[in-house]
């Protein structure tokens, strides 16, 4: 029997939203996907197959999915709507969503950045907006084969509306740890999701270039950067991964031996994990640059501060499709 309190409506059926979306259907809950004409075609073709590090192996068959171009209108509403369009798209989801859904329902935000769910609730102010925080990274290793290639748990804002999910997540591998307050959850994540430009432009699986020791120092000019900027907003990040916020720029500074022998969890993942921004570029979509340092920006901003190292990453994913860099290029274009 399915733990699941409804149907699940999973907007944005890309890398996170599939993974998630397709472990909840194996734990039993009927999911509807809403995504882009690529995806769709690749899930109608192969099906949905969902692996990870530790193992996991479940597969859905094409027909055993429910997909769709838009949000679908008529047939009982859903008892939750999972959002994990990229950043960028979350106004136009969530103005959609408003036009389709019942006042009320419930939305979990399960994007990057820390404001999507404010932007929801301004555009759709009848629906009960929910931030979340994604912690691991999710590869899309071929058609319809979704990969998670790092640890950690969900996180949500602490509401009525989730607790009832809890058995439903557990029962898909998934468990969601609840927070009274997320913000400090979802800036400490954004320290971390500092690193998706470097990995990006790095061209490096995301092991083989935190094990270089020229874009860890860039990651933690940015992170020493951020963390300033928080710290005269009176932001406390909560800490996400195995580090400590205020010592992450410390022990990426470390030289390799050191390095590998105190970030252990850090580096425990799949040598095939990539970050989402490096997807983003490889599919010639927009990166998220402006949720992730483009955030950085805005608080220094309000602070009447400025943060030239985020700014210079936003100048630089916000053109063309740049080329590899190295470290070094890389630094130089920064002038960091």
């Amino acid at each position: 029997m399915s733990a699941a309190p409804g149907p699940v409506l999973v907007v944005g059926a890309g890398a996170v939203g599939c993974y998630v979306g397709g472990a909840l259907q194996q734990a039993g809950a009927a999911v509807q996907f809403v995504g882009r004409p690529r995806m769709l075609a690749a899930l109608a073709a192969q099906g949905l197959r969902l692996t990870d590090l530790d193992g996991r192996l479940q597969k859905l068959r094409p027909d055993q999915l429910s997909l769709h171009t838009n949000v679908p209108t008529g047939g009982p509403p859903p008892a939750l709507v999972l959002r994990c369009v990229k950043s960028g798209a979350t106004a136009s989801a969530a103005a959609e969503l408003g036009r389709a859904m019942p006042a009320g329902t419930p939305v979990l935000s399960l994007q990057n950045g820390v404001a999507n769910a404010d932007v929801g609730a301004a555009q759709a102010p009848a629906l009960h907006w929910l931030p979340g925080m994604v912690p691991f990274n999710i590869a899309e290793l071929g058609p319809g084969h979704l990969h998670r290639g790092t640890g950690g748990r969900l996180a949500a804002q602490d509401d009525p509306a989730l607790r009832t999910w809890l058995p439903a997540f557990a029962a898909a591998g998934l468990p969601l740890n609840l927070h009274a307050d997320l913000q400090p959850v979802l800036w400490g994540k954004l320290l971390l999701n500092l690193n998706n430009p470097v990995n990006a432009l790095s061209g490096l699986p995301l092991r083989a270039q935190l094990l270089d020791a020229g874009y860890r120092r860039i990651l933690a000019a940015l992170q020493r950067e951020a963390l300033a900027v928080m710290a005269t907003a009176g932001i406390q990040p909560a800490q996400v991964g195995s580090v400590k916020p205020s010592l992450l720029p410390w022990v990426l500074r470390l030289p390799d031996v050191l390095f590998k022998r105190l970030a252990g969890r850090m580096l425990r993942m799949d040598e095939r994990a990539r970050s989402s921004m490096a997807d983003d570029l490889a599919l010639g979509r927009p990166p998220e640059i402006d949720a992730l340092c483009g955030a950085v920006v805005r608080l220094a901003q309000a602070q009447g501060r400025t943060a030239p190292l985020n700014t210079a990453m936003v100048r630089l994913l916000s053109g063309p499709k740049p080329a590899p860099m190295s470290a070094a290029a890389l630094r130089q274009a920064m002038k960091a």
